[in-house]
């Protein structure tokens, strides 16, 4: 009896020692909603509560610059999950204006849209992370995680030829420090946004005239826009907005250029 009830207790602190370390603290594992307050024309203030977030790659704006900066740069981001004949439309109009972007896509446009999604290689434009199913992560444990990114740029590679970018985008803006880290660990960069508006419900898409206003009235220097392709009235005003965009001094930059310039702006000079 003494002998058994020895193993029972070995084993119990062994159960408990390797729980320790499977057992992620309730507040790295909370999920959080991004959002970014509205400031007009001037560079918004990131909220208290999520500033979490930028020790772990994380980057939503071009800090390194300001309201007054002669260089004026924007970021345009797509989250694209599948074609109805807007994507196509958006890439007509980038390539025409030559305007880079970047594309975060889902599994099923690789699947079903192959040409699509090596278009936007062929144009030089990065094709980044997304997830593979529109998944929400926060409720994940890090193996799911890592299998759910990596499974995408399996298939991507698998479908395109071409290696994923390492820019990651959590759908919805769902996030947890667990889910940062383990996206961090796989060498991925997170890519919020400082800029969105309501364009992604198909059946309630804005008016052209409302969209370029609202777009327009909230254009900031160094700004993440997150637009959807698959929206009707991104894909008629795009192509005037860039010309305003121009027109007020913007040019178009890379999320290589982001990210560079926010790692660099944080080196002790």
């Amino acid at each position: 009896m003494k002998q058994r009830i020895c193993k029972w207790l070995a084993a119990l602190v062994c159960f408990v020692q390797i729980a320790g370390v499977c057992t992620v603290p309730a507040s790295a594992a909370q999920g959080k909603s991004w959002y970014v307050p509205r400031s007009g024309q001037t560079q918004p203030t990131l909220p208290a509560e999520l500033t979490d977030a930028l020790p772990y790659g994380a980057y939503y704006m071009n800090t390194a610059k300001c309201d007054k900066d002669d260089d004026r740069v924007l970021y345009l981001t797509f989250d694209a999950g599948y074609e109805n004949g807007n994507v196509e439309k958006i890439l007509d109009v980038l390539k025409e204006e030559h305007v880079p972007a970047a594309f975060f896509i889902l599994g099923h446009l690789c699947l079903k849209n192959t040409d699509l999604v090596k278009r936007m290689k062929d144009e030089g434009h990065l094709v980044c992370n997304h997830t593979k199913n529109h998944k929400d992560l926060t409720g994940c444990s890090r193996e799911e995680i890592a299998d759910n990114l990596t499974d995408l740029e399996r298939v991507f590679e698998e479908t395109t030829g071409y290696t994923m970018d390492k820019y990651f985008r959590f759908p919805e803006g769902r996030y947890s420090t667990q889910a940062l880290q383990c996206v961090q660990e796989l060498g991925y960069k997170t890519i919020f946004w400082s800029f969105g508006y309501e364009d992604w419900d198909n059946e309630k898409q804005p008016s052209e005239s409302a969209a370029i206003k609202k777009i327009i009235a909230n254009t900031h220097n160094g700004e993440v826009l997150l637009l959807h392709p698959t929206s009707a009235t991104n894909a008629a005003i795009l192509k005037p907005l860039i010309a305003q965009w121009r027109a007020m001094g913007y040019r178009f930059g890379t999320l290589d250029e982001l990210c560079r310039d926010v790692d660099g702006a944080k080196t002790p000079a």
